[in-house]
């Protein structure tokens, strides 16, 4: 097991990969039935009529398995992964079959001013899918604690 990482162990450059996760159509509907329920998302023959031609996942079902491939691939950070905001956008859509890496990298680490014990990073994340298309991009902020002083 790896060790906890704090702000202070932070520094921007610091990168990493993880991947691949192949996502299914059942997996696609399965979403989709709970949290997007549109039929691009629930129906092959409705998707195939629709702007994105065959079944897609949602951009929210993309966002969350990105977010599991930062937290199973990325740094372990202390606190874990407390989101501070961010911007999100889908580049194209992800299709059953595909397979999906992310690769992310620290750009900013920055204490607080005003509360000494953390401190906010921030992370560019890309998603691609089995041929290299970027289907997804994040630049999250998240806010990290400081490593405790000692007693």
């Amino acid at each position: 097991m790896t060790a906890l990482l704090y702000l202070d162990d932070l520094a921007a450059g610091m990168a990493f990969t993880n991947g691949p996760v192949t996502i299914t159509a059942d997996e696609i509907k399965a979403f989709a039935a709970q949290f997007d329920p549109q039929p691009f998302h629930l129906d092959e023959d409705a998707a195939a009529a629709s702007f994105f031609g065959g079944l897609a996942a949602s951009g929210w079902h993309t966002a969350s398995l990105g977010m599991r491939l930062l937290v199973t691939g990325g740094p372990r950070l202390a606190g874990g992964y407390i989101g501070a905001g961010g911007e999100l956008s889908w580049t194209q859509p992800v299709y059953a079959g595909d397979s999906l890496t992310l690769r992310a990298e620290i750009v900013e680490v920055k204490p607080s001013r005003s509360r000494p014990d953390r401190g906010i990073v921030t992370m560019r994340a890309e998603t691609f899918n089995q041929r290299g298309e970027l289907v997804q991009k994040l630049l999250a902020r998240m806010m990290v604690p400081r490593r405790p002083v000692a007693a």
